[in-house]
């Protein structure tokens, strides 16, 4: 490996460089070792990642378009990592845990959350949009690398409880730096936790390049916590899902934690409180364009004698519906009771949280009728 083998922001181009069964054109590249873990994966299957996918784009430009108009304080995007979340959740059994940072929109989604779960958040009316034991799927972290942490205990708690069951845990690139993320790799190895540890390397930590941070693959990190780690196309969807289900079989069998970088990019910018023209050029988010992870898989399906004009018709119109359902849930969503921010705190009554309560009531009175509004109207 030498420096020519990078680009200007330290990501290895080498095509061998990471696993790839679909390439930038639509093509086909069998691998011995991967092909057998999609070997069930036909035309009607690829048909469904694709379909999914385009969803959650389309999902994505909604939840871009409530910020820009004030009905949401904040969006995270996710453009142009539709294959890294598609691909990996698709691995998952129902049984299995996700713990997701705050950009996984792809996993809540496939893991069944509702519309209105999915703004509920970034509108401000609750911490969390859903029940996590009902989707198997976390509340969003939004402390970077906490998740990981939360993974690894709860992958422990399988192993001890002799469940087949795994975990997976999803951070970008910026949080392998941090050290909730390497503790985590250090407990998992240490307890051989049923995790699988999915980085979703979109190149930019927020404004810092990746290779700024690591001068190496960051899937070459597990190396030190003597787990495998594998670098991934991860704008290849059927790549991607071969990747998972190997890593997660490999926890099942009780054999230890995995790390999987894949390799992606992040379109738009980190929030919508982002302006990525001041750190990135034109030329860079061009190159990228041309590796677009549904473009690719429609040129495959393409080649296979699919009607893709058809697929893209249904699945424009699915996409479509899926969209106004997000936003009839934002605009639907009603503002809670001032007080109620101080439910659930604790499981059990706590003094300090009442005292909290009662203060706070004393100076909501202060504003007479206004009071009564905040404790119920909505928006």
């Amino acid at each position: 490996m030498t420096l020519s083998d990078r680009d200007a922001t330290g990501l290895l181009t080498r095509p061998e460089s990471f696993v790839q069964l679909v390439d930038e054109t639509g093509t086909r590249r069998h691998d011995a070792e991967f092909d057998p873990w999609v070997a069930d994966v036909d035309a009607a299957a690829l048909g469904r990642l694709y379909r999914d996918m385009v969803i959650v784009r389309r999902l994505d430009a909604e939840g871009v378009a409530l910020q820009r108009q004030g009905e949401l304080g904040l969006w995270p995007p996710l453009a142009g990592q539709e294959a890294a979340q598609i691909g990996s959740v698709r691995a998952l059994r129902d049984d299995d845990f996700a713990f997701t940072s705050y950009r996984e929109l792809a996993v809540a989604w496939a893991r069944g959350v509702a519309a209105e779960g999915l703004v509920t958040t970034w509108r401000g009316t609750a911490s969390s949009g859903w029940d996590p034991a009902a989707h198997r799927v976390a509340v969003p972290q939004i402390i970077i690398g906490a998740q990981a942490l939360h993974a690894t205990g709860y992958a422990m708690g399988l192993r001890w409880d002799h469940s087949d069951a795994a975990a997976i845990a999803y951070f970008g690139d910026g949080a392998t730096s941090e050290g909730d993320v390497n503790e985590a790799f250090v407990f998992a190895s240490s307890f051989e936790a049923p995790v699988v540890f999915f980085c979703q390397n979109n190149q930019w930590a927020i404004s810092e390049p990746v290779g700024l941070q690591s001068k190496q693959e960051l899937a070459r990190r597990a190396d030190g916590f003597a787990m495998p780690g594998i670098r991934v196309d991860g704008n290849d969807v059927l790549a991607v899902l071969a990747v998972t289900r190997m890593a997660l079989e490999r926890a099942r069998r009780g054999d230890g934690p995995s790390l999987i970088e894949a390799v992606t990019y992040r379109m738009g910018p980190h929030t919508t409180a982002d302006d990525p023209s001041r750190y990135r050029d034109d030329a860079e988010l061009a190159a990228w364009r041309e590796r677009d992870p549904i473009a690719r898989l429609l040129a495959l399906l393409e080649g296979l004698g699919v009607d893709v004009a058809g697929l893209e018709r249904e699945t424009a119109e699915a996409a479509d519906r899926a969209a106004a359902e997000l936003r009839a849930a934002c605009l639907g969503l009603v503002d809670p009771p001032a007080l109620s921010v101080f439910d659930h705190v604790y499981a059990e009554p706590n003094s300090h949280v009442a005292r909290q309560r009662e203060h706070y009531e004393r100076y909501l009175a202060l504003f007479g009728d206004e009071a009564s509004d905040q404790n119920g109207a909505g928006r």
